[in-house]
């Protein structure tokens, strides 16, 4: 756009507020931040809108929902100072984060859906089960079945074992907060209960996935708070839920945008 285009039917600001719920001031600092083109002066100073203004307003208060604040300032921006494909970039960048979230969503669905109970004779799903392996002696030094954690419990070397990783991993994901097994007050040794075994399993799928131990921590997180992963359904919907709204908003705000972007265009041609 990059210059003052006006249109027909004179607003004052208290016009193009009372639509919106939004106080005069508010609107005057849309129109300073760019969100707004800039509105022509009264001989007195006073603003004066126009029904282009009114579509700039809508298309920005549908963006916000889907792109947030900021980005949704920054794509009007671009398009009032003739920066249109910039702003199609910003657009494009929501919807890759949209996805990411989406394809995050799904990894953790997934990994969730492998963390059914295993049989009792898995030593990484049935901890503490009694019987002693070959990988539990390895886990203790001279193999000494005395030294076995109590029911309930596993020592890192099994735990690896079943997961198919090494007990250096475990350590690394110890440091990370997506374990936290507790120490045998009598050996020192790490057992990880039933709830380190499910997260340790959790954050194996995750990593499966290409997921970041930074990013898994905060899922570990939720899973703990929510005392088990039957409560994370709920979760799990309401993130479902609050994707599609963003997917529907995203979807208003690119039907306003387009309809402002005509508007601009449209008049353009009538000014030439």
């Amino acid at each position: 756009m990059g210059q003052n285009l006006q249109t027909g039917g004179r607003l004052r600001p208290i016009d193009l507020a009372r639509g919106h719920g939004l106080s005069t001031q508010a609107v005057r600092n849309y129109e300073e931040a760019g969100i707004l083109p800039a509105a022509e002066r009264t001989p007195h100073g006073y603003r004066t809108y126009t029904s282009l203004h009114a579509g700039a307003l809508r298309a920005f208060l549908a963006l916000v929902p889907g792109h947030g604040h900021q980005t949704a300032t920054s794509i009007m921006r671009a398009v009032n100072e003739g920066r249109v494909d910039e702003a199609f970039h910003l657009i494009d960048e929501s919807h890759v984060q949209l996805l990411d979230d989406r394809r995050t969503l799904q990894a953790v669905e997934s990994a969730l859906r492998d963390l059914e109970p295993r049989a009792a004779a898995d030593p990484g799903a049935a901890p503490g089960s009694g019987a002693v392996s070959g990988a539990d002696r390895a886990a203790v030094p001279g193999g000494d079945p005395a030294a076995m954690p109590a029911p309930g419990g596993t020592f890192i070397g099994p735990l690896a074992e079943a997961l198919g990783i090494r007990p250096a991993t475990l350590r690394k994901w110890e440091r990370a907060g997506l374990v936290r097994p507790r120490r045998d007050p009598q050996t020192g040794y790490r057992v990880y209960d039933e709830a380190d075994v499910r997260d340790a399993r959790l954050a194996h799928q995750l990593r499966r996935g290409g997921y970041l131990l930074e990013h898994i921590a905060p899922l570990i997180t939720q899973v703990r708070a929510a005392g088990g992963l039957e409560p994370l359904e709920a979760a799990l919907s309401d993130w479902h839920d609050r994707l599609s709204v963003r997917g529907r908003a995203m979807l208003t705000g690119a039907a306003e945008l387009a309809a402002y972007l005509r508007s601009a265009a449209d008049l353009r041609e009538c000014v030439t």
